[in-house]
């Protein structure tokens, strides 16, 4: 999930476009880390120490390793331990952007410094899903929208972005999120969730986003908008609440549940006091996670 976190800061920061974000995204399964990006990453080498490496590779017939080896940057062991290090894919997407010339390995080395900085996650690895620093991400979300950082909603917005990687796909970014006393449908699904505070939750977009995201979640390639794009969000809100409310249950013990699907094509969404959009961007177009209070 940290590729997405990733991601969104560098679309707020105007690092990149979403289409330079987009294209290093969809080269992620197929890159190699190289031994360079991932000496930075570990604070053992730094970006001109790394571009002096590539730039004797380039005239000479040496690998990385031995080229750092030479000039006292690293030692063997380090070499061996970095080549047997499991890669964070956020780590590959910095990569893929400065191979697509989007910014240099300096920058990259400036970047990922001021990430952790501005996350405040000084002491939480960023190499393994860590409970407690998406957690710390995700209230940020919160925090930017001037809501409340409230537990339930927080295992909210971490379970849907769980579910868009596992069931649409991880090449998505999520954008800021706005709060407003009401918001103007396009199309989407509405689901209620009913427990100490009720709630309704949204999925909004235009017709081709939703043809889209409903070709990926059902695995099956929609030519027009039709029920079975209609049908596909639904059962994607509704898998997902599930989830939701099961964890609700287990975590805090209280009664929660959820009301049928309803189809909304037209008119205005609102709450008893404000909805929140946490809009998420893919290649094919713009997704509105919505919930109102």
């Amino acid at each position: 999930m940290y590729t997405q976190f990733l991601g969104n800061y560098l679309l707020q920061r105007g690092i990149v476009t979403q289409d330079q974000l987009f294209e290093a995204m969809s080269r992620l399964s197929q890159t190699h880390i190289k031994l360079g990006t991932i000496a930075i990453k570990e604070g053992l080498m730094t970006a001109k120490e790394v571009d002096e490496c590539l730039y004797v590779q380039s005239r000479e017939d040496k690998r990385f390793g031995e080229i750092a080896i030479e000039r006292g940057y690293l030692t063997e062991d380090q070499v061996n331990d970095l080549l047997s290090m499991q890669t964070p894919d956020y780590i590959l997407l910095g990569q893929n952007l400065v191979e697509d010339g989007v910014f240099s390995y300096e920058d990259l080395e400036r970047i990922l410094f001021d990430y952790r900085n501005d996350t405040e996650l000084y002491d939480l690895s960023l190499d393994v899903e860590n409970q407690d620093a998406i957690a710390a991400i995700i209230s940020k979300f919160f925090l930017v929208a001037e809501m409340p950082v409230e537990p339930t909603n927080v295992m909210y917005l971490e379970l849907m972005f769980n579910s868009l990687i596992r069931f649409v796909g991880e090449d998505f970014s999520p954008l800021t999120p706005m709060v407003l006393d009401e918001y103007p449908i396009t199309f989407g699904v509405s689901q209620a969730i009913s427990s100490e505070r009720d709630y309704v939750t949204h999925i909004d977009c235009d017709r081709e986003t939703a043809i889209a995201f409903a070709s990926r979640y059902a695995n099956e390639e929609f030519a027009e908008f039709d029920e079975y794009v209609i049908a596909a969000l639904e059962d994607f809100l509704n898998l997902h609440n599930g989830l939701f409310i099961v964890n609700v249950s287990n975590d805090t013990s209280q009664t929660i549940s959820l009301a049928p699907p309803e189809i909304t094509m037209e008119g205005v969404l609102s709450g008893p006091n404000k909805c929140v959009d946490f809009p998420v961007a893919y290649p094919f177009g713009t997704i509105h996670l919505i919930i109102c209070f």
